[in-house]
């Protein structure tokens, strides 16, 4: 038997897309699996996302060949050192209620004689790999976000390579902060779930951490800084999520309006509370926005890593016909779930077990 995959990385890059499909294509093409599995497979890589499929015309060769490309293992043989998605991406919604493109998509599905579709994405993506589900497509996901607010997984790609990128301009910044005798607001992202300001923080000693789950009070974080500085330390660093706010207001947001989610584009709080503890302390604050520096760069050995997990997890998935769920980390083995559940919440921060919410920090940290 043959089997025709569609493969894509849908919504916003980050460090891992290419290692998990490199290894969808290496998995499926592994010849000695062929007697195991009963199927041989080819792989199409799909360029930009839904987009691709939405404006591909399967009947006009010059379209095909831009939009949609054969995958075979000489040619993603280096894709893992790789960061971002090299078959490029996009922030379209297809089932966008002022403008659905859904009914292109599932006809350019048959005409491209897809038997699965393979889609690496975050949690907005994952509910349209859902909805093409249920319309009879054959799917299977694959979980990135460096946000790592998707349920049912303990991993997705991305998160460990972001982290270590937050580390890495921490380490830098706190350099000329303490040549200064500074105090250094930086923004990282995270639009509900604040693992990456509460991991970034315990990985670099940040002096506060601000996250989503816990709304801050300004002044305590002024006070903060104040017995700091009382204290004899020359310099801080205060690391906030983006979708942080002070309790009683709402999130700072961008000019841009919203994607085709309906999320709006988040930034600026790191500013904000700059500006708020010159006012209240009369210390020099300097602020930094991290933003996509946290998506770029090579990945990491981890996501490398969990990029071969994910990817031989996908294939097997489509070999074993368990559609309409995603592969998962969790303890420690590769799994599936239903991508129903794992769409249903998503997974923040347990404040009471991780967070002080006196000294806006993580509880096991120390200084």
């Amino acid at each position: 038997m043959k089997m025709k995959i569609g493969v894509l990385s849908a919504g916003r890059d980050c460090a891992g897309i290419n290692a998990a499909l490199q290894w969808v294509v290496y998995s499926a093409l592994d010849k000695d699996l062929v007697p195991m599995r009963g199927v041989m497979f080819e792989v199409w890589g799909i360029i930009d996302g839904w987009r691709g499929l939405i404006e591909i015309k399967p009947d006009k060769k010059e379209g095909m060949k831009r939009l949609v490309m054969p995958l075979d293992m000489d040619l993603v043989r280096t894709w893992d050192r790789s960061g971002g998605t090299r078959l490029g991406t996009s922030l379209v919604n297809p089932f966008d209620p002022k403008k659905d493109q859904s009914e292109a998509i599932l006809e350019n599905i048959k005409k491209l004689h897809l038997d699965a579709l393979v889609v690496v994405s975050g949690i907005d993506n994952l509910g349209v790999a859902y909805k093409l589900f249920r319309e009879g497509v054959k799917v299977v996901g694959i979980p990135k976000t460096i946000d790592k607010d998707l349920s049912e997984t303990e991993y997705t790609l991305g998160f460990d390579s972001a982290v270590n990128s937050i580390t890495q301009d921490i380490d830098r910044i706190r350099i000329t902060a303490g040549s200064h005798s500074r105090i250094f607001v930086v923004e990282t992202m995270g639009r509900k779930a604040g693992w990456l300001a509460l991991e970034g923080g315990e990985a670099t000693g940040a002096a506060i951490i601000l996250i989503p789950e816990h709304d801050f009070v300004m002044e305590r974080v002024a006070e903060l800084l104040l017995n700091r500085k009382k204290a004899g330390h020359r310099y801080s660093i205060v690391l906030v999520s983006e979708g942080a706010k002070p309790r009683g207001m709402d999130m700072v947001l961008e000019r841009r309006g919203q994607d085709g989610f309906g999320n709006y584009y988040l930034g600026g709080i790191g500013g904000f509370i700059a500006e708020q503890i010159e006012k209240m302390t009369e210390m020099e604050v300097r602020y930094v926005a991290l933003r996509h520096l946290q998506r770029g760069g090579a990945p990491t050995a981890y996501d490398r890593r969990m990029g071969r997990k994910f990817g031989i997890g996908a294939v097997d998935m489509i070999a074993n016909e368990d559609f309409g769920r995603m592969v998962a980390w969790k303890q420690g083995e590769v799994t599936t779930v239903p991508l129903k559940k794992a769409l249903e919440r998503l997974n923040l921060v347990d404040v009471e077990k991780l967070y002080n919410t006196k000294d806006y920090r993580s509880r096991d940290q120390t200084l």
